[in-house]
């Protein structure tokens, strides 16, 4: 072999080696574009489907629609969790929220992103067999009840209702639920359960107690960098009632929030509502962006999505 031939056979080579590197980082950008894609579309259908469970059952309990209800908790303005006088409130992108504050630190909320608060009873609801208001005691028809010490609950018949905290309560070894005062965070401020508030009121057979539910979802900062779909759900902490925050969804960097009430066909913002008990639907406008920079321009891919929530409750 000549020197001429083998240097042919070396720029053929190149040649070839150049167009199998040239495919080979074709299809690794192919690879990770589609990847970035699937991860956005997978953060996205989790942060609608866990957000929807949480608003279409916002206001949903065992008790009837409507019913004049007392909350005996102390302060019960004090504290998102424990103020019951709406299921659903939200604060526009310049609002302050009590359960995340403003800020840039990891988990705060990020000015500019609306929030949302939501409130409502668990599914299952238990059966009273009997109440005593002396001793402050129901009796259920089960000891699977699955109520503890410091659990938030409302308990409502046919005539009323009454927001409390169950101060003491033994699931699988008891049918009693106690809610004295003083015996728990925040606490009852009265063991009389009627209204107006202070007034006693017996809770006849068959009347029903269910475990409250309270969350609040918002866009935070997650300490790497980026944002985050965060949910605040309530912890019961041996008897204390507390907020927690937990990471959702990554990359989920705004979320616009808009509500339709009851009479009208117009999604407005928070700040048009007056009346909260009348919004029946609720619009989340989300914006993520992938986790790579694989667009075009060397900037992560975005995508701008909008889903309506009707809450069921609110629907006849």
């Amino acid at each position: 072999m000549t020197l001429i031939e083998l240097m042919i056979a070396l720029v053929l080579g190149l040649l070839v080696l150049s167009a199998a590197i040239g495919i080979f980082l074709s299809n690794r950008q192919t690879y990770r574009a589609t990847d970035n894609l699937g991860r956005l579309q997978e953060t996205a259908r989790v942060a609608f489907e866990l957000m929807a469970r949480d608003i279409r059952e916002a206001g949903g309990n065992a008790c009837s629609r409507g019913l004049p209800t007392v909350n005996v908790l102390n302060s019960p303005a004090s504290q998102w969790f424990t103020d019951w006088s709406s299921p659903v409130r939200g604060y526009d992108n310049t609002v302050a929220f009590a359960g995340a504050a403003f800020g840039t630190g990891s988990a705060k909320r990020v000015n500019g992103t609306d929030a949302l608060e939501l409130k409502s009873g668990t599914s299952a609801g238990i059966t009273v067999v009997s109440h005593n208001p002396a001793s402050a005691r129901f009796q259920v028809n089960t000891v699977n009840h699955n109520l503890d010490g410091g659990d938030l609950a409302i308990v409502c018949d046919n005539r009323e209702a009454a927001v409390f905290q169950i101060t003491n309560a033994q699931p699988g070894t008891n049918a009693n639920i106690v809610h004295n005062t003083g015996a728990a965070s925040p606490g009852n401020q009265t063991t009389s359960l009627g209204m107006p508030l202070g007034t006693a009121y017996s809770f006849g057979a068959n009347s029903t107690i269910i475990k409250l539910h309270a969350t609040a979802w918002y866009i935070g900062n997650n300490g790497r960098g980026g944002r985050s779909l965060y949910q605040l759900a309530t912890v019961n902490g041996s008897g204390s009632i507390s907020a927690a925050a937990q990471e959702v969804a990554e990359g989920v960097t705004d979320m616009q929030l808009t509500y339709l009430r009851e009479g009208s066909n117009t999604y407005v913002d928070a700040a048009s509502v007056t009346d909260w008990s009348m919004v029946n639907a609720v619009r989340v406008d989300l914006t993520l962006v992938s986790p790579e920079s694989i667009g075009t321009d060397g900037a992560p891919i975005a995508r701008h999505l909008i889903h309506v929530v009707t809450l069921r409750n609110r629907t006849e």
